[in-house]
């Protein structure tokens, strides 16, 4: 039988009907005990209550932030991808940048070009956690957050590096909370595009440093004069402090405030250990800049040529030597200013090897107005006065007419009927050698050979060289050509020079190194090697200005009609260099001469290049000999017969065999002793000299002989009678 359980007694302060009842009766069922409520079920529902209220929380601002990113516009960099032109030499260092076009000195530049230490004392300085947030620091953010709400105004943002990137591709002037998250929704669109490393060098090209100095490679000049690959702690630490406030903290006006933002960051650096406090001590000790510098301007005239050229590219490279540009420039500054007022002077230096423009120095000075400095001299049609005459002799020489022994007469004749040239000294040589009468520019022998090669074939070599011959008023080349009686450019001399010094072949210039590669132009030749050997080993024994050295390079002086324009152009195996001296406007200088004023530049030009001078080698097929050595009718140029005998006896010299400009097949490819080459001429005065490439090969007292190349390829061959008349044709012998 079970054991009855009596109920528990009523509880203290219960009536005698107990809990839960109305009235005292007791009789009857017992109701039943209500039970109590489970402890979990509360705790349960309100887990959930809270659940949704936190979800609740989340969702509503992350849609309304999903719907503020869906209304911006996409993100575009396209402006703040702009960048001022940069000219940069061959080694791509700066010559000279141009502002864009809104003013603004923006240069490109990448944190692989900043010094490290900067970029340390950056992040230290900004946005210590730059390489470990997506573009937002929320840690920053929460702090900026509570001192906003317990100060009731902005303490510190807590913008990252990619924010202020954002701010600086989308400048808004207000600040608001929606202009805060636009910042913060492009910081992290930008670090998803660009990474860590495209955002830090968006910041460095766009940063602000006062004026319209934008970017850490342009403040680096407009404050420090260089680049900012090698930057002192104290020059770092105000680069990095200028942004903040890039107005009110600019050196050239406030300095003292550049000096305490600068100390600041400092300090902030030392504590962040990228430097020492005696290193930060020390940099506090250096003084500010109180003014800005002048951008560089090397090359001005080439790169607004190249500016001019191709508006596009932010970025040129030419093939200029900056270190040589520079010391020119100076040099020839120094020299025009010591000549006096009004007078400018322009250097050019071609590479002889690869034909590329080393140097270019247009003026004496480009912002100066009043030598005319913007004026490109380089470029500038000039008479050459003597400079031309080693190219006369180069065609003589190359057509059998003259060899460096041969004996010129140096006396006064008259040409034509009434012209009749002087030296510049009015001393006469008397009988000298074509070799002498080049080094010292005799102007009776250039003008003779010149009338043996004749004037329209001369001015036609020269022009098929590629330069540009300006003639006075159209005229029919004569004599006076051989005197400067023309136009040219110091740019087509130095071609015309360089030629000589590369065998006769004339370079085509090169400007640039990069873009797409020009195809190889066709080769032009002013002369043929052994031709342009004579010349080149005749000027290297010029007589030098004072104070030089002889027998250094081979060179040439001009000086024009009136004394307005000095010329000096020299050459060895590397280097061609030619300088220009006068007034751009054309005005006379008493004493104006290229031997005293020109050449003196030329010279230190040379030693400016550096290294030995190398001489340009002598060809296998050159004739070194006295002039006892040579051929009878090479020996001298006979005045005893007239050069128009041979038209007179109505026989005129010419070459029937082979034609110009023919292929022969000697079959010069099979095994064997090489055939022979007939050689036939119509008229002339006998005995008729034969020669190859310069070279006497056969003399008969016939009209007709023989020659066995000596292997394939072009040559020239030319026949001289004993009245000085001559023919020559080029063949190509297979």
């Amino acid at each position: 039988m079970d054991r009855a359980v009596p109920y528990p007694p009523p509880a203290a302060g219960e009536g005698a009907c107990g809990a839960g009842r109305r009235g005292g009766d007791l009789s009857g069922p017992r109701a039943p005990l209500s039970r109590p409520a489970s402890r979990a079920t509360l705790p349960r529902k309100g887990g959930r209550v809270l659940a949704s209220v936190i979800a609740l929380l989340i969702l509503l601002p992350a849609l309304a932030l999903w719907r503020f990113v869906a209304t911006l516009p996409p993100l575009d960099l396209t402006q703040a991808n702009l960048r001022s032109t940069v000219i940069l030499d061959r080694e791509s260092h700066l010559l000279r940048p141009f502002a864009t076009a809104d003013g603004r000195w923006r240069l490109p530049v990448t944190a692989a070009e900043v010094d490290p230490r900067m970029l340390a004392m950056l992040k230290a300085y900004e946005d210590w956690r730059f390489a470990d947030h997506h573009g937002i620091d929320p840690a920053a953010t929460l702090r900026a957050a509570w001192q906003w709400l317990r100060h009731g105004r902005i303490v510190s943002g807590g913008s990252t590096l990619s924010m202020q990137v954002a701010r600086l591709v989308e400048p808004r002037p207000e600040r608001s909370l929606s202009a805060k998250l636009r910042q913060m929704v492009r910081a992290v669109q930008l670090e998803r595009r660009l990474g860590k490393d495209g955002v830090l060098d968006l910041y460095l090209a766009l940063a602000p440093y006062g004026g319209p100095v934008e970017g850490l490679r342009a403040a680096s000049f407009a404050y420090f004069g260089r680049e900012p690959a090698r930057l002192s702690f104290a020059e770092s630490a105000l680069l990095v402090g200028l942004p903040q406030a890039p107005e009110a903290r600019r050196p050239d006006r406030f300095p003292a405030r550049a000096r305490q933002a600068r100390d600041r960051v400092l300090d902030i650096a030392a504590a962040r250990g990228v430097i020492t406090p005696a290193e930060a001590k020390a940099a506090k000790a250096e003084p500010v800049p109180d003014q800005r510098k002048p951008f560089p301007m090397l090359a001005a005239h080439a790169a607004e040529a190249a500016m001019a050229a191709d508006p596009v590219a932010r970025v040129q490279r030419l093939s200029l030597d900056g270190r040589l540009q520079a010391s020119l420039e100076r040099l020839t500054a120094e020299r025009a200013a010591a000549m006096g007022p009004g007078i400018s002077a322009a250097i050019l230096a071609i590479d002889n090897r690869t034909g590329a423009v080393i140097a270019q120095v247009g003026s004496a000075g480009y912002l100066d107005a009043s030598r005319s400095g913007a004026i490109d001299m380089t470029g500038a049609i000039r008479s050459p006065g003597s400079a031309l005459k080693p190219f006369i002799y180069a065609l003589a020489f190359e057509n059998g007419i003259a060899h460096p022994e041969t004996l010129l007469d140096d006396r006064p004749v008259r040409f034509a009927g009434s012209y009749a040239p002087e030296n510049f000294d009015l001393s006469y040589q008397g009988t000298v050698t074509a070799r002498r009468a080049l080094q010292l520019s005799l102007n009776v022998p250039a003008v003779d050979l010149l009338e043996a090669v004749g004037a329209a074939r001369f001015i036609a070599r020269l022009r098929g060289a590629g330069a540009r011959i300006d003639l006075p008023r159209d005229t029919a080349p004569g004599l006076p050509v051989a005197l400067g009686g023309l136009g040219i450019t110091l740019t087509d001399l130095a071609r015309l020079f360089s030629g000589l010094a590369r065998g006769g072949s004339v370079p085509d210039l090169i400007r640039r190194l990069d873009g797409p590669a020009a195809p190889a132009p066709p080769e032009t030749r002013v002369t043929e090697p052994v031709a342009a050997w004579y010349v080149a080993d005749t000027l290297r024994g010029a007589p030098p200005p004072e104070n030089a050295l002889p027998n250094r390079i081979a060179f040439k002086t001009g000086t024009s009609y009136g004394y307005r324009d000095a010329l000096a152009v020299g050459f060895d195996r590397r280097v061609t260099i030619a300088v220009w001296v006068g007034r751009p406007d054309g005005n006379a200088v008493p004493g104006l001469v290229g031997r005293v004023v020109a050449a003196p530049i030329l010279f230190d030009a040379f030693s400016q290049f550096g290294g030995e001078p190398d001489s340009v080698p002598m060809p296998r097929d050159a004739l070194v000999t006295t002039t006892a050595g040579l051929p009878p009718p090479l020996r001298h140029i006979r005045r005893d017969v007239p050069k128009t005998l041979s038209a007179a006896l109505g026989s005129a010299l010419k070459i029937a065999y082979p034609p110009d400009g023919a292929r022969i097949d000697l079959g010069l490819a099979e095994p064997g002793p090489p055939p022979s080459l007939a050689l036939k001429a119509l008229g002339g005065v006998p005995p008729l000299t034969w020669m190859v490439n310069s070279l006497p090969v056969a003399e008969s007292p016939r009209r007709q002989s023989e020659w066995a190349p000596d292997g394939a390829g072009f040559a020239r061959i030319s026949v001289m009678d004993a009245s000085g008349a001559s023919d020559s044709v080029v063949v190509r012998l297979e």
